[in-house]
């Protein structure tokens, strides 16, 4: 027998469209390969009709939310461009709201967490965003707890994403909860993602440039780390350089990047260590050199710990053309 799951997606003027169109193409695929995978698509929005995403393209809702199904099982909604007239929009929170409670489960792709949060939905929860946002997503709403290297998460009935194609990741993890393994890798396969994506988000961001801290102390911190990584910088080596006291030179570092100057020197070193391996032809271990590291297992095991991903691997993924074109010479 069927077991037939209804998936509501809400649309606002300025919802992303990958991030309604990637998990939709993920059901639909899982149910072209197995008739018990009966996914029941619908769009929802204030009207029936065109909704136009944040790329211009139009998506068309099959009904108002009014005439939404009374009974969902997946309530996914997308982040975009939009979001900021989203969040402000009362009577579209309430909706969510209404929705999700007659919901078995809760998805937001991207930066749809900010309209689950804004609504109510994740207080007192765990929660991802895109890595872009997921300091001010922490920031705007104090009451939940936010892991900005998750590719997806779940807490309780509500799972949330990374960034856009994220949501086809949580979306292979949503069919592999409801069906099991085989049907979701065999889903994978035929999309050619990975079933489970190997590592963190922090893998395709440079860590301490997306925190686009402007004050002029922790700029000269910043450089000083980067001018000498291998330095065996302290939090007093780092205050004296800044000529403030180390106290306050934590409480900027906190206000400003969410993080102590350890994890600061720590990120740093990674975010060099990022660069060497996608721009350059270097072989690990003298990267691991100009890291500070003085052996490459060592080096190779932190980076392995930040980014969920070995340096060899990140160097398979993200190297330039020009670079890898030199290293073959």
């Amino acid at each position: 027998m069927r077991n037939t799951r209804k998936i509501v997606f809400v649309l606002f003027d300025g919802a992303d469209l990958l991030d309604v169109t990637g998990p939709a193409a993920v059901f639909d695929a899982a149910r072209d390969r197995d008739a018990r995978a009966d996914y029941r698509m619908s769009l929802c929005a204030k009207r029936k009709g065109p909704v136009r995403s944040s790329s211009g393209i139009a998506l068309h809702a099959d009904s108002d939310f009014a005439r939404a199904p009374s009974a969902i099982h997946t309530l996914v909604v997308p982040g975009g461009l939009g979001l900021d007239e989203a969040m402000a929009d009362a009577a579209l929170l309430a909706t969510i709201r209404r929705l999700a409670a007659r919901a078995e489960r809760v998805v937001s792709i991207c930066t749809g967490a900010f309209l689950l949060a804004a609504a109510g939905l994740l207080d007192g929860r765990r929660a991802t965003t895109h890595w872009r946002y997921a300091n001010e997503l922490a920031r705007k709403f104090p009451a939940l707890q936010v892991e900005p290297d998750a590719i997806h998460l779940r807490d309780g009935d509500i799972w949330t994403s990374a960034g856009v194609t994220a949501g086809m990741d949580l979306a292979l993890a949503l069919v592999e909860a409801d069906h099991g393994q085989a049907l979701a890798l065999e889903t994978a396969r035929a999309l050619v993602l990975y079933l489970k994506r190997p590592g963190g988000q922090s893998q395709f961001s440079v860590p301490l440039q997306a925190q686009s801290a402007e004050h002029a102390t922790i700029e000269r911190v910043r450089q000083a780390v980067l001018d000498r990584p291998g330095k065996a910088w302290t939090v007093q080596m780092l205050a004296e350089r800044a000529a403030v006291s180390e106290r306050h030179l934590r409480r900027l570092f906190q206000d400003e990047l969410g993080m102590s100057p350890r994890e600061f020197i720590h990120g740093t070193v990674m975010e060099r260590a990022q660069r060497l391996l996608s721009d350059g032809d270097a072989q690990v271990a003298e990267i691991a050199r100009r890291c500070g590291y003085g052996s490459s297992a060592a080096f190779i095991r932190r980076f392995q710990a930040t980014l969920g991903v070995s340096p060899t691997d990140y160097r398979a993924r993200f190297q330039s053309p020009a670079a890898g074109r030199e290293e073959r010479r």
